[in-house]
């Protein structure tokens, strides 16, 4: 190589190559700081638009498992409700049973209507007044045919997944409205009807001085309307009971695919700290290597012109 005081070219091509260790360490760098690999489209393009549609996919995910969860919270609220309602009407029947008997009094039996025609009230108010989030569940029809339609009193869609297609509907409204008009045969009180000088009845049929035995026989024939009721809420508790198994597993299977997706992406985006360390420390080294020779060179056209000393 001929010597020259114009052209530098040791200069030259080492100061090429510090200009290249510093982009390297600043890369390294910037790796490390962010904890990414991919920091920008620059630095992997086609990897980029992968981890892109996967962080899309995953995020919707977890979109969609909070929706599972309200959900289920909301069915959970409802059969808490039937399984109250279960209750009364088992005490109803355990009264219409007892009204039966003719061993009863005339007191006897304003006793019993009097509680009866307060449980028929208690199940007209929780059809009404059940509650999610300040919205009504169920349905409920008073006697005047006032009509209270709940959330569940149509089809219900629910989004389940990431996309569009990925939903499921419950509907329970035709059990509901089916049970709301059992309901009203089994009291005057669950639909806000009164009809004795005591209040809303149903097997008591007259007023305070007029029981006679047929009262006996309407607390009788109530056993059954009891009991078809009984049927009529356990079909709605049980729907609500697969509905909840079955989002209990479509939120495990959403919180396997999410894991699953958030390591694919992983590998594509995240940084390999050791690996980028020990590039850090190469390039760090070149950087200082490069600059001292940057320096020698230098000091070549000095030494050129030594030669017409």
């Amino acid at each position: 190589m001929a010597l020259s005081i114009h052209t530098n070219y040791s200069a030259l091509t080492t100061n090429t190559a510090l200009n290249k260790s510093n982009n390297a360490l600043a890369t390294n760098q910037q790796r490390l700081g962010t904890g990414l690999r991919i920091n920008s489209a620059a630095d992997d393009a086609a990897g980029l638009q992968i981890a892109t549609r996967l962080n899309a996919q995953s995020r919707g995910m977890g979109v969609a498992m909070r929706n599972t969860s309200d959900a289920t919270s909301m069915l959970q609220t409802a059969e808490g409700a039937f399984s109250e309602m279960t209750d009364i009407l088992q005490r109803m029947k355990d009264l219409a049973t007892q009204g039966a008997n003719g061993t009863n009094s005339a007191d006897d039996l304003k006793s019993l209507q009097a509680e009866y025609a307060e449980l028929g009230s208690e199940l007209g108010n929780i059809m009404k007044n059940t509650k999610y989030a300040g919205d009504s569940l169920l349905y409920h029809k008073d006697s005047t045919a006032a009509v209270t339609t709940g959330k569940l009193g149509a089809a219900v869609k629910l989004q389940i997944g990431a996309d569009k297609a990925e939903q499921m509907t419950v509907d329970v409204s035709g059990k509901l409205t089916a049970l709301d008009t059992q309901l009203a045969l089994v009291s005057d009180g669950y639909t806000g009807k009164a009809t004795a000088a005591n209040g809303a009845h149903i097997f008591w049929g007259g007023a305070d001085a007029a029981i006679t035995t047929d009262d006996e026989n309407k607390a009788n024939a109530m056993i059954e309307t009891i009991n078809t009721a009984l049927n009529k809420v356990g079909d709605v508790r049980a729907q609500f009971g697969s509905t909840i198994n079955r989002l209990n597993h479509v939120n495990n299977n959403l919180a396997n695919m999410k894991d699953n997706t958030e390591m694919a992406k992983g590998r594509i985006m995240d940084a390999d700290f050791a690996m980028e360390s020990a590039n850090m420390s190469k390039n760090s080294m070149l950087m200082q290597s490069g600059i001292s020779m940057l320096k020698q060179a230098g000091q070549m056209p000095g030494m050129v012109m030594g030669l017409l000393g």
